[in-house]
């Protein structure tokens, strides 16, 4: 999976007269959690280019479930981490990029790094 949860829908408006899609959670170590840029409470405007606006929320996760292993989202940023719903800022996104493009690199500066710290560690 792309590791992590939503909210929202036309059938389970998560803001009351809002049905857009949110990440409720993000699971640690996912996709999502490694690559960095998603945020609990961002609004999610669109998964490969396909428009998530007046979805039921079963629709929008079975677009998360078929959207293969490059996947860009558009999103829209929370204004500040509050429990509850959110507030936002004026319409973002991503930047489009697929995970994969960042979590390769990711991952070999994050291996690169503990070598380095334990290299520096030995020499202490």
């Amino acid at each position: 999976g792309l590791g992590f949860n939503i909210v929202g829908g036309t059938d389970q408006q998560y803001i009351c007269n809002d049905s857009s899609i949110y990440v409720s959670r993000i699971k640690k170590d996912g996709a999502a959690y490694l690559d960095g840029r998603l945020q609990e409470g961002d609004k999610i405007l669109a998964v490969n280019g396909k428009d998530l606006k007046d979805l039921r929320h079963k629709d929008a996760v079975e677009l998360f479930r078929n959207a293969g292993y490059d996947v860009s989202l558009k999103i829209q940023r929370r204004l500040q981490p509050q429990n509850g719903p959110v507030g936002h800022q004026s319409d973002g996104e991503s930047g489009g990029l697929p995970l994969a493009a960042i979590l390769v690199p990711g991952l070999a500066l994050a291996a690169t790094a503990v070598w380095i710290l334990l290299r520096y560690q030995q020499r202490m």
